[in-house]
């Protein structure tokens, strides 16, 4: 991947949805919730008012509706920033 986010952006990849249920039970596309967690791939160098806490490698969690959906050589990746991720795991 050859993107590079400018000031307080990061691209994440998406981890992919639960497809079965702890108990067994397949769930269709159609029912699948979006997934709120992903890997940090790429990070901006912050801005003078906000430096860059997040790092290539972070397992994040980010809100339902955060951040603009690109794909890139068929993959989907999210670019937020980084002040609408939540949490690092």
């Amino acid at each position: 991947m050859n993107i590079k986010p400018l000031a307080d952006r990061v691209v994440i990849k998406p981890m992919e949805a639960e497809t079965k249920t702890a108990s067994g039970i397949i769930i269709p596309d159609t029912a699948k919730e979006k997934p709120l967690q992903g890997e940090v791939l790429a990070v901006g160098n912050g801005t003078k008012d906000e430096e860059m806490v997040l790092k290539v490698g972070d397992t994040v969690l980010y809100g339902k509706y955060s951040g603009t959906e690109v794909e890139l050589d068929g993959q989907k990746f999210l670019i937020m920033k980084q002040s609408d991720v939540l949490a690092t795991l």
